[in-house]
Parts: structure tokens; C-alpha cells; sequence
């Protein structure tokens, strides 16, 4: 390269830097204020510019959740196929949009996936702050801050994002345009435990009472975390684990960097896998399948939650044969792996598939590389297709793979 070129390439990183140092920052503080009397909280987005945003287009839901709108500006709310938006126009100057939302939401007759009580709120981030189009002026970089105001005697509030104050929080999400809150989110009187391993800090909160083995939990991810940090180069700055007992849904639910984990559910099952360490691996993977490929995330995430184990030392070889063999067992039925909603049966043979795989990736590149190698590819990707898992998969081989030349993929 030339001198004059150089100095071209210089000048034109500078600009991209200069452009980038100039954005111009915009306060985007969200204020939820939660009222368990009501079973509601009530939200408030102020801007510190209005004239900084030209519109928010928020999906408002189906069930009339959200609700008892007060905005600066226009505020306009139209029905969308069976569905209804919400149109936010900020006035020009400081602006704000307050609502009230509902937080308890049943599966079924007294099932909670999320659940406000007299002493503590359980609930997802999404649902403070629904997803919403953002339509901003050039040159404007929204700093978003998330503050909690809690009810009398209610003593914390944990979220997965970084804490910069006592009830407050900052967001801040590089792959998306609008950062609003996600994740877990727990509130109350809590008990709380935490851990700092590898880059990643950990805490396991539950309200006080509900019978979650904190310790347990802890000791458990203490035990894999060094296997976690070898299999993925991803590792969140922050995990939180949530838990809470009947009448909460039971099972294990991974968020943004964040697990709700029922107090009764067990963090080893009894055929070896480990339903805490499976939603570890979803909530690191960050899997994202399309076009029928739910096989890949849930076959990898069960594949983890035992091979993660078995290589800390918590399962003998012994035990992983007869794993196997019930994986074998369980999947022997199977047809295709291709489908928007798998059963347990597609995952148990998605599983043996991959561990299939992975004895011929180390048996073809002479045990340099594994099925590590090409998750670690996934985890790149926005999205994810079987075309694109096997493409990638022969890119880590070097050659085609007998393996992935399956009717179960066709």
C-alpha cells in the first residue's frame, strides 16, 4: 500500500470515529414503580429530548395487559391483525409515556409463569416494556437506565443487567436499536447468594420462604463454570438465577442472561442430564433457529447439559454409556429432526446425532477439533438453518460428513 493510501485509510478511521464520538447521547430512563395491591406496575419512559425520537411503535398484545396511557406528544393506539399498536409521538422538549402494566400471568388454572405477590414480583423484563419499532433522528445514540421503586418493606430488586445504583439498573444491548428491559427480574424480601467465576458474576436470588437450595445451585455451576468457559468463547459479565416454588410453573426457563429455575425441580434428573446447566447453555448460546431447525438449539442444549457434567467428573463412564443407551432408546422411533416444535423423543435422537458428530470430527481432523469447534461457529450467527449447521459442520471436518447425509435432516 502507498503512502498517499495510508493516509487515506487514516483519515477516512478517523472520520469513523470522529462520526461515532459525536453521536449525540439522549437519556431514555425507564421508571417502574411496582403495586402489588393492584397486581400492576406502573411505567414510565421519560426522554431528556423528545424531538431526538420521531416515533416508538409498540406491540401492545392481545389480552389488554397494558393499560391507563398518559404520553407528551401523540399517543395513538390501532387494532393490527387481531392484535393492537401503540403509536408514542414525543413532544419536543423532556417527554414521557406512562402506563400500567399487569405482571401476573397464568399458564393455566393457578400455574404463574410470572407472579406478583404481598411480598415479592416475579416476572420477565419484556413485559415492563414491550417490543416496540424505533424510529430515531440520525446522530442519536438513546442511553437507557432502568430504575425500580419498590413497595413498603419490599428490601431489592435483582435484574441480569449491570447495577449502578441501589434499584438501578443500566441497559444496554448492542444487537438491538431500542434497549428496553429484558430478562429475569425478581423483587421483594429475597435471599440472595452469589459468586464471582471466570469473567462472569454470579447471583442465585429467590423470595425468602420458597424452599430454593441456593447453595446447591451455586456449587453446581462452580463445579462446570471451568468446562463452560473451555466449550464457549461467549461468557455474560452477569448471570442471574431465579427460583421460586409452586404455584410458579416448574421446569427451568432461560432468559437474557438470566434462568428461572423452580425450587422443586431437581438440577440433576434422574437420566443424567441437567436441566440447569441445558438453560446455562441456551441462555450463553443464544441459538436462534428458523426454517424447522429447533433440533439444533435443543439438541445442543441437551447435549451440553450432560457432556458438561461428564467432563467436570460428575458422571462416571459408566453412567454416560448407560446415558446413551437410553438416548438410543428414547429416539429409536424418529423419523426427521425437522420441525418448529420438537418432542422430547427428536431431542433424545437429536442428541445421539450430535454426539455421533462429534466422534467424526475428531475422528477426521485427528482430534484437533470437536463439536466444540462448530458450536462456537453457531454462536456467530444471527440465525441458525440445518443447511447452515451442516455447511458449517463439513467446514470444521474439511470434507463432507456421513454423519449430517441423513434422512433425519431432509
Amino acid at each position: 500500500m502507498t503512502v498517499q493510501a495510508k493516509l487515506a485509510v487514516s483519515l477516512l478511521l478517523l472520520g469513523l470515529s470522529a462520526a461515532a464520538w459525536s453521536a449525540k447521547k439522549v437519556d431514555l430512563d425507564y421508571h417502574v414503580k411496582l403495586l402489588p395491591q393492584s397486581d400492576q406496575a406502573e411505567v414510565r419512559l421519560s426522554l431528556s429530548q423528545g424531538s431526538a425520537v420521531r416515533s416508538l411503535d409498540f406491540d401492545l398484545g392481545r389480552d389488554g395487559d397494558y393499560s391507563d396511557f398518559k404520553a407528551d406528544g401523540q399517543w395513538q393506539v390501532r387494532p393490527d391483525a387481531g392484535a393492537s399498536r401503540g403509536l408514542w409521538q414525543p413532544g419536543a422538549d423532556k417527554a414521557s409515556l406512562t402506563y400500567r402494566v399487569r405482571l401476573s400471568h397464568a399458564r393455566k388454572a393457578g400455574i404463574y409463569e410470572s407472579r406478583m405477590t404481598p411480598g415479592w414480583a416475579l416476572f420477565r423484563g419484556e413485559d415492563l416494556v414491550p417490543a416496540a419499532r424505533l424510529d430515531q433522528q440520525d446522530g442519536v445514540e438513546l442511553v437507557s437506565r432502568l430504575t425500580f421503586e419498590l413497595p413498603a418493606g419490599w428490601k431489592s430488586v435483582e435484574t441480569p443487567w449491570p447495577r449502578i445504583g441501589k434499584h438501578k439498573f443500566r441497559i444496554d444491548n448492542v444487537s438491538r436499536l431500542f434497549d428496553r428491559p429484558t430478562g429475569w427480574m425478581l423483587a421483594g424480601n429475597l435471599g440472595s447468594r452469589r459468586v464471582r467465576l471466570g469473567e462472569t458474576e454470579i447471583t442465585v436470588t429467590s423470595p425468602k420462604g420458597q424452599a430454593m437450595r441456593r447453595m446447591d445451585v451455586l456449587t453446581l455451576l462452580t463445579f462446570v463454570w471451568p468446562q463452560v468457559q473451555a466449550a464457549f468463547p461467549r461468557h455474560p459479565a452477569k448471570l442471574l438465577v431465579v427460583g421460586a416454588s409452586d404455584p410458579m410453573r416448574r421446569g427451568v426457563f432461560s432468559g437474557r442472561d438470566s434462568i428461572y429455575l423452580n425450587s422443586r425441580t431437581p438440577l440433576v434428573s434422574e437420566n443424567g442430564s441437567s436441566p440447569l446447566i441445558r438453560e446455562v447453555v441456551q441462555a450463553i448460546g443464544r441459538f436462534n433457529d428458523h426454517q424447522g431447525s429447533d433440533w439444533i438449539s435443543e439438541g445442543l442444549s441437551e447435549y451440553y447439559a450432560i457432556e458438561l457434567l461428564r467432563r467436570a467428573g460428575g458422571i462416571s463412564d459408566e453412567r454416560y454409556v448407560a446415558i446413551q443407551a437410553r438416548l438410543s432408546k428414547d429416539g429409536k422411533g424418529v423419523t426427521t429432526l425437522r420441525g418448529e416444535h420438537v418432542s422430547g423423543a427428536t431431542v433424545a435422537r437429536a442428541v445421539v446425532v450430535l454426539q455421533e458428530l462429534d466422534r467424526e470430527i475428531r475422528l477426521k481432523t485427528h482430534n484437533k477439533r470437536s463439536l466444540d469447534d462448530l458450536t462456537q461457529a453457531l454462536m456467530r450467527l444471527d440465525s441458525i438453518s440445518t443447511k447452515a449447521f451442516v455447511q458449517l459442520a463439513e467446514s470444521v471436518i474439511g470434507e463432507s460428513s456421513v454423519v449430517l447425509d441423513s434422512k433425519l435432516l431432509h
